[in-house]
């Protein structure tokens, strides 16, 4: 089938106006229609213009950058009817009302062309009741694809099909949104709701039937079903109102009205608290008030919460349960989980009630809702950022602990379960002899995990191999076809002596000829590297000992500078929190694969630092390494640049930020699907190795000396007598222009790489031994925020 290279957007509204927007973050050429405005004479077009000027202004951005809305063309149903013949597929995103939405479609069938694939972004209309009326043809090429809100964010897109819709369709559309949007797809049912939505706000319904048979406060719940259960840290009413408890309610209607087989449909009442706050207004964040509520006080910002008893605000207490406490003090998603859990407080029973409606209520929704438990473990894992799905949840608490305290309590458990534990299988997801991660499915049988073709998941790989290399910090992988994978996992995959000896071992192995290639990524979903390890640097230099530090950076300088211009093909794989030192392993490679969420900079002078690993080195470099030689220009300018990214600490929002800071170059790719990141980065090596691969010339640089230290000392010294900027600030940012500069030379004086690392190590020499220095990193590490000293 064609390639999808031009999409039809219609309904300009937040919703669709992100999708438009997100199209454009992968390079897609988006028409995005509204209605014309009633009023004589105004542009016909205003409507869909004006959706795209607020996606330019969403917070989070919408855009990887705001060039990108040049993709997106403003167009009205009444004078653009023509454009959507050129369309490879047309997705409608108008209000949630059925006359609306075939009215639209009906536009559509006028409109298209044969062939073309035609969608609904509806969150609970039934396919079925879409498609009546339509053509044959464009039956055959339409569908449901649920987006989640905000677009660019939310990983989930759920597809629903017909028995009419081609499989063809689903397998292209499926294939564009995981590869070129990089959404994770589940397969739904063409029932109430789909799948995330169903199971979410089933269990928003649970929490708020046992908050008030509990007593419970709206903090107190949500400090019990935030991270310590391996949910986001908004929760439960924090989201509820970023939601909207209009759009919540809209959806507990749509699911009492039409999940009239539903076994627990009465819980998709709303409490009479919500229909309160509702009719006063307070729909939650939108609105200013929902169940919370921010005030300002005194001049200062002060969050008040909801008392559901006597519907008055009030301020938010901490909350303090053993069970939590117990959860802190273990790691991973399942640990924590079974901790508060199996806890004996209010808490924990509060947890526990929860959990076990929600996860019997899951299991009752197969084959309903999704044919097996991976797509309702996906689907609530990519669309309300659950770190664990029902399933998975289950696995973690031991089904069979969990199913006998279940039965104890008069509950009736899914036979398909208990057959599943009579089988003698004791989880819903193992290991099979060969390393292959199965499932359990309603049946009673077992199936492989489906997994995208060619997509490397290093946890399935390392089930069935030994690591080349590893220890406490880092693993050497074989990634197969000569390519060896360098994985950090030390906490936050910060820098430190095991991964540094590590790196330094997988480029012996490069320079001997062993591997053909290298990757430096992992599978960490919330960094590649968020710096160095700084607690080690804060007790080195407390001890006096800068013999050490200066050893340290020395041999991370060393090693970057390897990995830089190594004979054989290093490809870095940033993603997610890539900061500091991660930033200086990911700059220094032959060619970078970044993922399109990144989030990446040099910002050490938060700790009183400067990039000491190569950071002021290269992005000099990048800046102006590639103007040939024999051109006569002024530095001061580039130089001013580069200094005020770093003394800024500035961090990219997307791939493409990174790219116009110059922590990416205007060659390195890009993987929108996060878990195509290694496989993509594979690929890019290989390429380099089979084509030849040669490693870079080393560069020179013009740099402007004292003389062009006089603009930046200006600078500081106005930020100064403004109050913007501390003493110490001052002092940093007189060291890093130092080396930006090139230190004590004349204007115009070129200089090499390893003069410019030697003025960095000893700058942040220098910066270890300042008292106020170390402070910064004491208080950074004690509260994770920076200290203005």
């Amino acid at each position: 089938m064609a390639p999808i290279q031009r999409v039809a957007v219609l309904g300009a509204g937040v919703m669709g106006a992100g999708i438009a927007a997100h199209l454009a973050n992968a390079g897609i050429q988006t028409f995005l229609f509204d209605i014309a405005p009633r009023e004589e004479g105004a542009d016909p077009r205003t409507i869909a213009r004006k959706g795209i000027e607020a996606a330019v202004k969403a917070k989070p951005a919408a855009l990887f950058r705001k060039s990108d809305a040049s993709l997106i063309t403003p167009c009205s149903y009444d004078t653009d009817a023509d454009k959507l013949a050129s369309c490879d597929w047309i997705v409608e995103v108008v209000v949630e009302r059925l006359d609306i939405k075939k009215k639209v479609f009906s536009w559509v069938a006028a409109n298209r062309r044969e062939g073309s694939i035609v969608s609904s972004n509806t969150s609970g209309i039934p396919l079925a009741d879409m498609a009546a009326g339509m053509p044959e043809e464009m039956r055959r090429n339409f569908l449901i694809t649920h987006f989640f809100n905000p677009v660019r964010y939310m990983r989930l897109l759920e597809i629903v099909s017909s028995d009419a819709t081609d499989p063809d369709v689903v397998a292209k559309m499926a294939a564009f949104c995981e590869i070129t949007l990089g959404k994770g797809v589940v397969y739904a049912k063409d029932t109430p709701n789909f799948i995330a939505n169903r199971v979410g706000v089933y269990a928003i319904a649970s929490v708020l039937r046992h908050q008030q048979e509990a007593g419970l406060t709206v903090e107190q719940v949500d400090a019990i079903f935030g991270p310590a259960l391996g949910r986001p840290k908004s929760a439960v009413f924090r989201t509820a109102d970023v939601v909207g408890l209009d759009t919540l309610g809209h959806v507990f209607r749509n699911l009492h009205e039409y999940a009239t087989e539903d076994e627990e449909r009465d819980i998709f009442v709303l409490p009479d608290t919500v229909h309160q706050l509702i009719a006063a207004g307070a729909t939650g964040q939108k609105a200013g008030a929902g169940f919370y509520k921010k005030v300002k006080k005194g001049g200062r910002s002060q969050i008040l919460a909801l008392d559901t008893a006597t519907m008055d605000y009030r301020p938010a207490e901490k909350v303090r349960y053993a069970s939590l406490g117990a959860a802190r003090k273990v790691s991973g998603a399942a640990a924590k989980t079974a901790a508060v859990a199996y806890g004996d407080d209010e808490a924990a029973k509060a947890a526990w009630r929860v959990l076990a409606d929600t996860l019997i209520y899951s299991a009752n929704r197969i084959p309903e809702i999704a044919d097996d438990i991976v797509n309702i473990d996906r689907g609530m894992r990519w669309g309300f950022g659950w770190d664990l799905g029902p399933f998975e949840t289950w696995d973690a608490l031991g089904v069979r602990k969990s199913v006998e305290r279940m039965e104890a309590e008069g509950r009736t458990v899914p036979a398909w379960v208990k057959s599943m534990l009579a089988s003698g299988r004791e989880t819903f997801y193992a290991r099979d002899a060969d390393g292959v991660r199965t499932y359990a499915t309603r049946d009673g049988g077992v199936a492989a995990v489906p997994t995208s073709p060619g997509v490397i998941l290093l946890p399935d790989l390392k089930s069935t191999q030994t690591p080349v290399a590893s220890n406490a910090s880092a693993s050497l992988n074989d990634l197969g076809d000569g390519v060896l994978n360098l994985e950090f996992h030390s906490k936050m995959n910060a820098l430190d002596n095991d991964i540094i000896a590590l790196y330094s071992d997988a480029l012996d192995r490069l320079d001997r000829g062993e591997w053909e290639a290298l990757v430096v990524g992992n599978q960490d979903g919330r960094a590649f590297c968020a710096g160095a390890n700084i607690a080690m640097i804060m007790i080195a230099a407390s001890q006096g000992l800068f013999g050490e530090i200066e050893n340290l950076i020395d041999s991370l300088q060393r090693l970057v500078m390897r990995a830089k211009y190594s004979t054989r093909p290093v490809v870095t794989a940033p993603h997610g929190l890539t900061l500091g030192g991660g930033t200086e392993v990911a700059m220094h490679s032959s060619a970078t694969q970044a993922s399109g969420e990144l989030y990446m900079g040099l910002v050490e002078v938060g700790v009183g630092l400067i990039p000491g690993a190569g950071g002021c080195k290269e992005l000099a470099i990048r800046y102006l390494g590639d103007i040939p030689q024999d051109i006569d220009y002024d530095p001061n300018p580039f130089v001013q640049k580069a200094f005020e990214r770093i003394a800024m600490a500035r961090v990219s929002k997307s791939c493409e930020e990174a790219r116009a800071m110059g922590y990416l170059r205007p060659s390195d790719r890009i993987s929108m699907n996060s878990e195509h990141l290694l496989a993509d980065a594979k690929a890019l090596a290989l390429g380099l190795a089979n084509g030849g691969y040669a490693p870079p010339r080393r560069r020179t640089v013009k740099l402007p000396g004292s003389a062009g230290r006089a603009a930046i000392d200006l600078f500081l010294y106005q930020m100064a007598e403004g109050g913007f900027v501390t003493p110490h600030d001052v002092t940093v940012g007189q060291k890093l222009a130092y080396v930006m500069t090139g230190g004590d030379i004349p204007a115009g004086t070129r200089v090499t790489e390893q003069d410019l690392l030697d003025l960095e190590r000893e700058a942040f020499l220098s910066l270890c031994g300042e008292q106020k220095t170390l402070e910064r990193i004491a208080h950074m590490l004690q509260t994770n925020k920076p200290l203005r000293n």
